[in-house]
């Protein structure tokens, strides 16, 4: 049986599904998932991610991990963390690039969180010597000090999509039309959960709505405002998510979502808002959104490529400085993508974010 035929025969029993629970199936089915079946990283995946992109992405995000650690007062033991970390490549860059702080590797503790079999059995192989320890959840973290990344991970969770009809909400549902897969409208009615948005939206517009970010950033937000430690969040989206921005990638070119389920990967825009509502609901302190370029900068990523490439020449110095640009210009992944910082409200924010 196909992913199709599974969401067909489900849709045929309970009638049409939300965009998460579509989303839900087509990326994480146990059997026909995107992420259960395959590596989709890379030049012969879907898309490439910035710790792919160069090794400088890594490694300044673990020193600003590191310095904070340092700020805190070293505590040890302490939990570092990763959600959903691809090949393991940002952790291996961030390990080798805190080799040298006194005491980090001595009192870390690694915890990945990892749905995926087919990428744990990847990180095992990156991460090799360093023992990491996974976990299908972040409410499974240690309670201790919690130091903790998050890249690409919010994008993936799934989203429901809802249209404003009147003071009303018709939820966006995905149904079938003549054996295809197809994308309909629930009839409007209320919704607490998006009572906020009638300020700011009109009739016709587009929310959509991640059930599953905010307890996800509250279990992180609950172990940081209680033991000490420091998240960063870096993803694509803004403060406040409006219009439909669902979207498929397979072999690195943009999809229809409902064409091919379970072989292309399927992404929204991160509503930031939301995850800072949540992390100061745990008494946790949230920095300013700051763009990625804006905040590499800060932490020196220009110095990091200037140190790197007196080695190098040809193709391999085009590629260095491709990266920068890359990883830092507003018209690459400078401005698109964000970070936002949780922290303890007694101690200073990370390394290049602002409170």
């Amino acid at each position: 049986m196909s992913l199709t035929d599974h969401l067909s025969a489900r849709i045929q029993a309970d009638g049409p599904m939300s965009v998460a629970d579509y989303m839900g199936d087509c990326l994480l089915h146990p059997q026909l998932g995107y992420y259960t079946t395959r590596d989709p990283l890379g030049a012969k995946g879907d898309f490439t991610t910035a710790p792919e992109i160069s090794q400088m992405f890594g490694e300044l995000l673990g020193l600003a991990l590191a310095q904070a650690w340092i700020s805190q007062g070293s505590p040890a033991p302490f939990t570092l963390a990763e959600l959903g970390p691809g090949r393991g490549t940002l952790m291996a860059d961030l390990l080798r690039a805190t080799r040298g702080v006194p005491g980090f590797h001595t009192a870390m503790q690694i915890h990945l969180v990892e749905a995926s079999p087919a990428l744990r059995a990847v990180q095992t192989k990156t991460l090799d010597g360093h023992a990491p320890e996974w976990l299908d959840t972040v409410n499974a973290l240690p309670q201790q000090p919690l130091f903790l990344v998050a890249n690409e991970f919010f994008d993936a969770l799934p989203i429901r999509q809802f249209v404003r009809s009147g003071d009303h909400w018709s939820e966006k549902r995905i149904g079938l039309k003549e054996g295809a897969l197809c994308f309909g409208l629930t009839p409007a009615a209320p919704q607490p959960a998006l009572e906020h948005r009638l300020a700011d939206t009109s009739e016709g517009d587009l929310v959509e709505l991640c059930e599953s970010a905010a307890p996800i950033t509250a279990a992180i937000a609950a172990r940081i405002a209680a033991d000490g430690g420091a998240a960063l969040i870096v993803d694509y989206g803004d403060w406040r998510a409006l219009g439909d921005t669902l979207q498929a990638l397979r072999a690195h070119q943009p999809a229809d979502p409902l064409q091919a389920p379970g072989q292309a990967d399927l992404t929204a825009h991160v509503d930031f808002e939301a995850l800072a509502l949540a992390a100061k609901s745990e008494g946790c302190a949230f920095t300013r959104l700051t763009p990625q370029g804006v905040f590499l900068e800060r932490l020196g990523i220009t110095d990091r490529a200037r140190a790197l490439a007196p080695p190098l020449q040809g193709e391999a110095l085009e590629n260095l400085i491709s990266a920068h640009r890359r990883l830092t210009h507003p018209d690459e992944m400078g401005n698109l993508f964000k970070v936002l910082g949780l922290y303890p409200s007694q101690a200073a924010p990370p390394p290049g974010l602002n409170p």
